[in-house]
């Protein structure tokens, strides 16, 4: 995996209409399933067709989107079974990293978590967007603290492809007080190098997260259309 930054090098109009586009995908201004054509994007973003055209397939790549000739472009509807076996993966992969962990020594290596993750009520933070940030770096650093670069990609993968549905976990104040002390329990296992009780609290941590993000996207879903039809 190249160590390019997202964007750099980019047609800096097409990353522009990639952001817009995929914000309004992920906030359910753009349901799924619904369709759109290049003219309509270029005209609301007062671009040519062109940076409209590179962002989208860019999209399409990423998963987010469809294009069919004769229809033209769709919003992809969400898998929920494909994300259910993204979240499994995850458990696999990551039950692999705290495996590897505790057979080190990993206190070093997730120093940065520590001072993040084991405080007091008083430092947390509640703004669901930092957290939701937090979070992946929680779960991507246990990964790159195993040195395994592969293990590293894959995970990345796993992490954007679940990106739209995961964020919402913190979007409820309770979700973000439970990811705290489950990472707190997580990381205080994984420095004792308790890896069986580690990897209990990490598969009943991701598995809770899975069942929320399904529930809260139904229901913004449900808004969402609810809205549409109303002319909201």
């Amino acid at each position: 995996m190249s160590g390019r930054k997202p964007g750099r090098n980019r047609n800096p109009l097409a990353q522009s209409v990639y952001e817009r586009i995929k914000s309004d995908i992920f906030e359910f201004r753009l349901l799924p399933e619904a369709r759109f054509s290049e003219n309509e994007i270029a005209r609301r973003a007062r671009v040519s067709r062109t940076p409209v055209r590179e962002a989208l397939f860019r999209l399409q790549r990423e998963g987010y989107l469809e294009v069919s000739a004769k229809s033209g472009w769709r919003v992809r509807p969400l898998d929920f079974d494909a994300l259910d076996h993204l979240y499994d993966l995850r458990v696999i992969l990551e039950t692999a990293a705290i495996e590897r962990l505790c057979a080190g020594e990993p206190k070093a290596s997730l120093a940065a978590l520590a001072k993040v993750w084991l405080v007091g009520p008083r430092r947390r933070l509640t703004d669901g967007a930092q957290v939701a940030r937090l979070d992946e770096e929680f779960h991507g650093t246990l990964i790159a603290a195993t040195g395994n670069p592969e293990l590293d990609r894959i995970h990345r993968e796993i992490t954007e492809r679940i990106r739209i549905v995961r964020r919402l976990d913190f979007t409820h104040p309770e979700r973000i007080i439970y990811t705290y002390l489950e990472h707190a329990q997580i990381l205080r296992a994984i420095l004792a190098r308790k890896a069986a009780r580690a990897a209990a609290l990490l598969k009943t941590h991701i598995g809770a997260s899975k069942r929320e993000v399904r529930k809260i996207s139904l229901h913004r879903l449900h808004l969402a259309h609810l809205d549409a039809r109303s002319g909201g």
